[in-house]
């Protein structure tokens, strides 16, 4: 059976594949066979540079334009040669070695350079580099901007609607009132320290050959200050150097950046479950998509499917991202090879999330709040003023004043009117007593509304 989206086993690569385009350029096989070549020539070209590096470099204008083009115009055909040298090899990296070889030639200017190919190098000094350049960009170009599309639109709903009143409900029951707009600035930042935690975590990287000593490196040029040259080239590729490492870079970094992913994952989860309940209370309707059915027997159904598909794939993300935390930086002494099939899922887990985001992102395009319904619901819980009155009668001295409102209010649906009769009768001040006759659940909002107007003007 031919492999298509139809065929595919992994439902990225199927139902969703056309969703997803742009994370596979980057996290594919293809993507990663090129960061792999794109280290190997950096390397080189790096090398030459070096004047301690004698009987080698500078490159010619015709070796250097050669392997510039290389990386520039790498394409699939030059991936699938890779592969078809890794089925004599049975060694991915070692494959890229050898096309870069091909590559150059018989011409003596260019195959003067072959030696200099994985110089001093383990091929984990090149697949270390790989994903980080892969983790990085993933993060700068996909992740990120696709979350800044949504934090700006909640930005939007919490400028629009920050001053719309809604009910709270904690633990499930009727509570304190808030504003639409709050809600949707709480989310927001929560997904602000969580992004900016996320962009600053540094993409760190080793080349420092078998066992992290610069073992070979030395026994070939045993002047030369390998440290340096080692935290330079990293750095230059725009990089972390970890100086301390077995034939690994540990993985440290890459549980943070999985760990980062997950909390804005998590924020996302809860923010859906939280869209899903309003939706089922009333508080939005979804705008409809002519020729959409929303149930195969129950025609009037218009389903949250959004949120509930942004639900699913966010917890397959963080299962696996969890996954990535607890056992890429594990290797037994100093190197076993099984953090090779984990690393080739790392795009697998950014796929969930990303189709997640893209998920909740419809989702709130389709939402619409009914502010009728809920203002109804807080004009049906007069109640919730409670906690008001018993706090101005605390401020003037009474003791008793939570026992009281208990006694009146709890597990029980107040009229306006019983409220307003036991307010007329405390012994509090008139000011303090016009303030608390004119409250109502939709005015009891505090400073929702400042809160939430804040993030006006201040698109990411």
């Amino acid at each position: 059976m031919d492999l298509s989206p139809l065929t595919a086993i992994s439902p990225l690569d199927g139902r969703y594949s056309s969703k997803l385009t742009s994370c596979r350029e980057l996290f594919s096989e293809y993507g990663l066979i090129r960061l792999r070549t794109l280290t190997e020539i950096r390397w080189v070209q790096f090398l030459a540079d070096r004047p301690e590096i004698t009987d080698f470099g500078p490159l010619s204008p015709v070796v250097a334009r050669c392997l510039d083009d290389l990386t520039e115009h790498f394409g699939p055909e030059d991936a699938r040669r890779i592969k078809d040298l890794e089925r004599t090899t049975n060694h991915d990296v070692k494959a890229v070695e050898y096309l870069i070889g091909e590559r150059l030639g018989d011409d003596p200017e260019l195959a003067a350079i072959r030696p200099f190919v994985h110089f001093a190098c383990t091929s984990e000094d090149i697949n270390n580099i790989s994903y980080a350049l892969m983790l990085r960009r993933g993060r700068d170009e996909i992740v990120l901007p696709a979350l800044r599309e949504l934090r700006n639109r909640l930005v939007q709903m919490a400028v629009r609607y920050a001053d719309a009143p809604m009910l709270s409900r904690t633990h499930g029951q009727t509570a304190s009132p808030t504003t639409l707009g709050k809600e949707m600035a709480n989310i927001v930042a929560r997904l602000d320290r969580q992004m900016q935690i996320l962009a600053d975590s540094p993409a760190l990287a080793k080349i420092n050959g078998a066992v992290g000593n610069f073992n070979a490196h030395v026994a070939a040029y045993p002047d030369v200050d390998w440290p340096a040259l080692s935290d330079a080239f990293i750095r230059s590729i725009g990089l972390a150097p970890n100086a301390y490492t077995t034939q690994i870079e540990p993985h440290d970094w890459v549980a943070e950046h999985c760990d980062g992913l997950g909390r804005i994952n998590t924020v996302l989860l809860d923010a859906s479950r939280d869209f899903w309940s309003y939706i089922a209370i009333g508080y939005f309707r979804q705008r409809r998509v002519a020729d959409e059915v929303g149930s195969s027997t129950m025609p009037h159904k218009v389903n949250p499917i959004d949120f509930e598909n942004a639900e699913g794939n966010l917890g397959i993300a963080n299962a696996l991202l969890q996954h990535f935390a607890m056992k890429l930086p594990v290797s037994r002494w100093q190197r076993d090879l099984s953090d090779s099939t984990v690393q080739r899922n790392l795009g697998v887990a950014i796929g969930h999330s990303l189709l997640a985001y893209l998920s909740f992102g419809v989702g709130l395009e389709k939402l619409e709040p009914d502010l009728e319904v809920m203002a109804a619901d807080l004009d049906a819980n007069w109640e919730v003023l409670g906690e008001a009155i018993q706090t101005v009668m605390r401020r003037y001295g009474h003791a008793d004043a939570y026992e009281q409102l208990k006694s009146l209010t709890r597990g029980e649906r107040i009229a306006p009117d019983q409220l307003r009769d036991f307010v007329q009768n405390l012994d509090i001040p008139a000011e303090a007593r016009d303030r608390l006759l004119a409250l109502t659940p939709a005015s009891y909002t505090g400073l929702a509304e400042q809160l939430a107007a804040r993030f006006g003007g201040q698109p990411d």
